[in-house]
Order: structure tokens, then sequence, then C-alpha cells
């Protein structure tokens, strides 16, 4: 069996750029929203004209859709990310654009019929009306209040909920720049590690868990619950989804 030093070595070897979760098979798992996010977006693209991806990380989930509207485009803000964006995303003809954030969206008014983010760090619902077509719609899954709260209270001692992630705050939002919601639904989903290596790898992939995280500087606690883990068996925790579909009227 790999001791506690080995395996916290091996979760911060693994590389953190782009979204590609395949390191965890094993190691950890994360129930699935039943809304297949995936498969809606799918449907999205292939009915779209123009479209836009708010975030994309690495390109994975956009460049899964079997059929890609005649225009496509992307913003990623970490560099890192880019590059694997742009490869993954050429298949589909894609542009891929460095934009912050909390950032303008660089693209004129009334551009895209489509405009997608999974998982944004942020919204800036009045560019997304913006850049909307009237008629067009914003369909997103976003990361939901209080999500792996487990693993941050554990990290960090008791934590505030941001009641900006709240599915009622992310629907006033949209409304409040003009756009009308149409669908909103929210599940609480079972997340289970295995080991202190995918605890480590998940913290440094995954920054807004534990702000700031380092294995050294929270060695006492990876310590805590390595043990855990090996007599007790996985730690559980739950990730927040919140899926929101919102239409630009005009």
């Amino acid at each position: 069996m790999p001791t506690f030093d080995e395996l916290v070595a091996e979760g911060e070897s693994v590389p953190t750029e782009g979204w590609d979760f395949s390191w965890f098979d094993g190691r950890a798992t994360e129930q699935r929203p039943s809304w297949g996010y995936s498969g809606l977006l799918a449907g999205r693209m292939a009915r779209a004209r123009a479209a836009l991806d708010v975030q994309t990380g690495g390109g994975e989930v956009l460049a899964s859709v079997p059929t890609a509207p005649p225009v496509l485009a992307a913003t990623e803000s970490w560099p890192p990310n880019l590059a694997i964006a742009r490869r993954n995303l050429a298949g589909l003809g894609a542009t891929v654009v460095q934009v912050e954030d909390t950032a303008d969206l660089p693209f004129p008014d009334d551009h895209f019929d489509l405009v997608v983010s999974r998982h944004p760090v942020t919204t800036r619902w009045d560019e997304v009306r913006r850049v909307l077509r009237p008629g067009g719609t914003y369909l997103s899954q976003q990361v939901g209040a209080g999500s792996v709260r487990e693993l941050t209270d554990l990290m960090m001692g008791p934590q505030p909920v941001d009641p900006d992630r709240s599915a009622m705050r992310i629907a006033g939002d949209a409304e409040a720049a003009g756009l009308e919601v149409v669908d909103l639904r929210q599940e609480s989903l079972r997340m289970e590690f295995f080991d202190i290596a995918a605890v480590v790898h998940f913290l440094r992939k995954v920054i807004w868990i534990v702000p700031g995280f380092t294995a050294a500087d929270h060695r006492d606690r990876l310590v805590e619950l390595h043990r855990f883990i090996e007599r007790h068996g996985p730690f559980v925790a739950h990730s927040q989804r919140v899926l929101v579909e919102a239409r630009e009227n005009g």
C-alpha cells in the first residue's frame, strides 16, 4: 500500500490543465445531474447558427458535440487552457479567445443565437444579454451554493455559504439583466474520494473549494482525512449543480 507521503506526492504531480477528469477513475466518483448537460448542449448546438461557449476550460465538453454551428466561438481566461482548447476545438472550426472571467465579451451586439457556459466562475448577465440575438438562448450548468462544503469545512473550518450561487440568486440576476428564465433546476450530487491523492489533486484542480490550497499548508488535515479513509472507507461530499436556461426576448 502506498504511504501517505507517496499518495500526496502523486496527487501533487498530476497536471491540472483542462477539464479532463479521467485521472480520477477508480479513485473518486461524482454523481452526474439527471438533466445530462452534454446532451442538452449537443441538441442546442445542432440547431444554432452562431454560438459562444463562455469559460470553456480546455474545450473538452464543447468538443463532444457531434454537430457545430457555422459560427462557433469560445472564451477562456487561463493561459494554460487556451492551447488545450484551441487544439480540442480545431475540428469544430471554433475561434478561441482569451478573455478574463469578469471582462466584457469581445463580440458585437446581437451576435449569437446561443450562449452556453459550464461551471462559470462568474456570469456577466449584462454581457450575455448584449451578445444574444432577440429570441436567443443562454444555457448553463452552474456550481450551486455550498458545493463540496464537507471538504471545504474539513480543510478550513466552517465557512459561510455564498448566497450568490443559489438557484434563486442565479434566476434573479438573469431576470434583472432582462432575460426570461424558462428552465431552472437544482440537484445535490454524491461524491466519494477513495484515497488522499484524489483529494489533493481535486483541491489543486478545482481551486475555489479551498482557495490557495497547498498540501504542505493543510498537511495535518490531510493526515486526519487519510487515516479516516483507511479505517472507514471513502470520504463523502456533495456537489451542488444548477441548470439555468434563459431567453432574450428583445
